[in-house]
């Protein structure tokens, strides 16, 4: 027992020793490169002295990296997490400064702005030895990981070892459709879901059918609080408020959180010792970091960005992702310029912030998720449930089968192989499901397509003034609203866009899904009110060829389906494969039905076109892969699985709807761990009293 604690002690010093003598050597070459890097007086000095100096700055630099680097992310939580980011350098080179100074003889010095380049090279190759190092010595990396995980089990009391019942981590790759994830797999593009797959006896690949509103606000509500009735779309208006509910919304998020759980009357999925990471909602879990639901919370709840100290407290992880967010900055510059030069079709703008609104998404959200989760893992919670948002993001706007797309998928197959490989060293063994919240649909956008929005289009039918000039319909986008979080700039919530008029028709856009809702008629309009006060726009919407269908409420026939040439099918009757809805697939008729039931549905919805032969439709906002409606492969997310647990479904049924997902999902924690029975007690950060609700044992 001595003996191994001497050997871990040694192998640890021989580890310091061997970044300290790097680190060294590093700072060395740096004062050759740089004129304005100096180790040595101005008379010059032995090559043994300017050794000497690099060696006890590259330790003070070291020192002060380890003690008070953490202590600064910690004071400085209080700006905004992008801030945080562009101060990393700043303070990385700070602490070189010191570093410099502490040398005797004052033979250390630089300009701050060469301190800033080498302290980021010195902090990225003492990363990069120390892991290898560990790489290289495997009883030492797990080592070091068990006394991680058993410093934390001993302070909450656990039990120690790998006997107990294995936790469950769910990782949502948003917006990534079973097709293209079976040809990135296929094509080996992801190595990590390639070999799942190949392996006998390892995962399960099946699709799953989404809801009409095939968005991430719709599906992920479903999918962790075991609701998403009376959810539309990604937005909607709401008449008896006056307001617009926005999915990406802190504050239109926790209330449909609320609405969920009192609906259910249940937590969520992750009130068993759960932690939700990047998510629109928290699951009810008490461990939460980036859950969009908890950015509305005031003091000490406001929980929404912890994760950022757990990664940012390594001044090499903020240098290695603040280098990853420029370089993404400059890649997506550059995709851009060449996809304008090769007059790629369809083809959106993406100049303004976009470029570091993709960074923020793939980058640093990607990496702090990730970090988060490992942490969750050494931690030995129960259940995870992270979503990584990066190829939503990009796909939108270069489209869900482009190069710039399946280069998002391989660098998050590089993550996923990380996870697993830290899987191999928690203190309890990990199930890892993978999933995604909807699929993308690509297409030219309808403006690009017919030279005016859809909010112009039913201007033109109510005869209302147009605008002579196409404006652009602003696009929806989770990670937009993050980086408003982020910045700690406030986000509009819900607000009416601007009408001349208060009678003047309200025209939201959720991808290829569209709701037109009129203030002036109170409650849900008819067509019959609708023909009477307004007797174009029915026909002009119908009859569009950018349009696949509408639905609206009749007084004589209750709702029914409008399409091209006066069809007219009531709700009661549709039918898949007939009539207007022939082209968008098995279960359309269903979840057309389902929506009709909803409080908040529209007084029109309207479904763009959808060309099976394709695959395409139109969004209705500037989104060349889009998401929301019906038709495609939107519609057609994926669900993948350690086979030693049950099948989702019966064999030959589908799984259809992101609540039936959840009950499948729960029913594998049960699998997993036993009866879902939350730890905490009511009231606690994401648990179901605060929102209106109770906790229900799911035994």
């Amino acid at each position: 027992m001595g003996d191994g604690r001497w050997r871990t002690a040694g192998s640890a010093l021989m580890r310091v020793v061997v970044v300290w003598a790097v680190s060294t050597l590093t700072m060395l070459a740096l004062a050759g490169i740089l004129p304005d890097f100096q180790l040595q007086s101005d008379d010059g000095d032995s090559i043994t002295k300017i050794a000497f100096t690099a060696a006890w700055g590259a330790g003070a630099f070291g020192l002060l990296s380890a003690l008070v680097w953490p202590v600064l992310v910690r004071a400085l939580l209080i700006v905004p997490a992008l801030v945080l980011g562009m101060l990393v350098f700043f303070l990385n080179g700070s602490l070189l400064l010191v570093a410099l100074r502490l040398i005797p003889d004052g033979r250390g010095a630089a300009n701050p702005e060469t301190a800033v380049v080498v302290a980021a090279v010195m902090s990225a190759v003492a990363s990069a030895t120390s892991t290898a190092l560990a790489v290289r010595d495997d009883n030492a990396y797990r080592r070091r990981l068990s006394r991680l995980a058993d410093r934390r089990r001993r302070r909450s009391g656990a039990d120690s070892g790998r006997s107990g019942p294995p936790g469950t981590v769910f990782i949502q790759l948003d917006g990534v459709g079973h097709d293209v994830l079976a040809r990135a797999a296929e094509s080996r593009l992801m190595p990590t879901v390639a070999n799942w797959l190949a392996d006998e006896g390892g995962h399960r690949l099946t699709p799953w059918r989404t809801d009409w509103s095939s968005q991430t606000g719709a599906s992920q509500l479903g999918i962790l609080h075991g609701s998403n009735h009376d959810v539309p779309a990604f937005r909607w208006y709401e008449k008896e408020t006056g307001d617009v509910m926005v999915s990406s919304r802190p504050a239109s998020a926790i209330e449909l959180q609320r609405r969920a759980i009192a609906r259910t009357r249940d937590g969520g999925l992750l009130t068993l010792d759960g932690a939700s990471r990047g998510n629109l909602f928290s699951g009810g879990a008490d461990q939460l970091a980036l859950v969009l639901s908890m950015a509305a919370r005031l003091g000490k709840g406001r929980r929404s960005r912890a994760g950022y100290f757990a990664y940012f407290s390594d001044p090499a992880n903020a240098v290695r992702t603040a280098l990853s967010f420029v370089a993404e900055v400059c890649r997506e510059i550059g995709q851009s310029t060449r996809a304008r030069i090769r007059k790629d079709t369809p083809r959106i703008k993406r100049g303004g912030l976009y470029p570091f609104i993709r960074a923020f998404a793939t980058v640093v959200e990607r990496d702090v998720v990730v970090a988060a989760v490992i942490g969750d893992m050494f931690a030995g919670r129960t259940a995870v449930y992270a979503d990584l948002v990066a190829y939503d993001e990009v796909a939108h706007h270069s489209g869900p089968h482009s190069r710039d797309a399946e280069k998002v998928l391989a660098r998050l197959d590089r993550s996923l192989a990380l996870i697993v490989k830290v899987a191999e060293h928690t203190p309890r063994i990990y199930r890892i499901v993978l999933l995604s919240d909807h699929g993308q649909s690509p297409g030219e956008t309808f403006v690009g397509a017919y030279g005016l929005t859809l909010k112009n289009l039913v201007r033109a039918g109510c005869g209302l003034p147009v605008p002579r000039r196409a404006q652009r319909t602003r696009s929806g986008s989770e990670a937009r609203d993050a980086v408003r979080i982020a910045l700690h700039r406030p986000v509009e919530e819900g607000e009416v866009e601007h009408r001349a008029k208060p009678s003047d028709p309200v025209v939201l856009a959720s991808g290829n899904l569209g709701l037109i809702s009129f203030p002036d008629i109170e409650g849900r309009a008819s067509r019959e009110q609708l023909d009477r006060s307004r007797p174009a726009l029915l026909a002009t919407l119908a009859n569009h060829p950018g349009i696949g269908f509408l639905l609206v409420r009749s007084e004589r026939h209750g709702s029914v389906v409008l399409g091209r040439g006066g069809t007219e099918v009531p709700v009661s009757e549709l039918k898949d494969g007939e009539g207007p809805l022939a082209p968008f697939g098995p279960g359309a008729a269903a979840a057309v039905r389902r929506t009709d039931t909803f409080p908040h549905v529209a007084d029109i919805m309207v479904n763009s076109m959808h060309d099976g032969a394709t695959g395409c439709v139109h969004a209705f906002e500037e989104q060349i892969g889009s998401h929301g409606g019906l038709g495609g492969e939107q519609s057609r997310p994926f669900l993948l699985w350690p086979a030693d647990l049950s099948a989702p479904v019966a064999e030959g049924t589908e799984l259809v709807g992101a609540e039936q997902v959840h009950e499948v999902l729960r029913r594998w924690l049960r699998e997993c761990s036993g009866p879902q029975i939350p730890l905490a007690p009511p009231g606690v950060v994401g648990g179901a009293e605060e929102a209106g609700g109770t906790v229900r044992t799911a035994g």
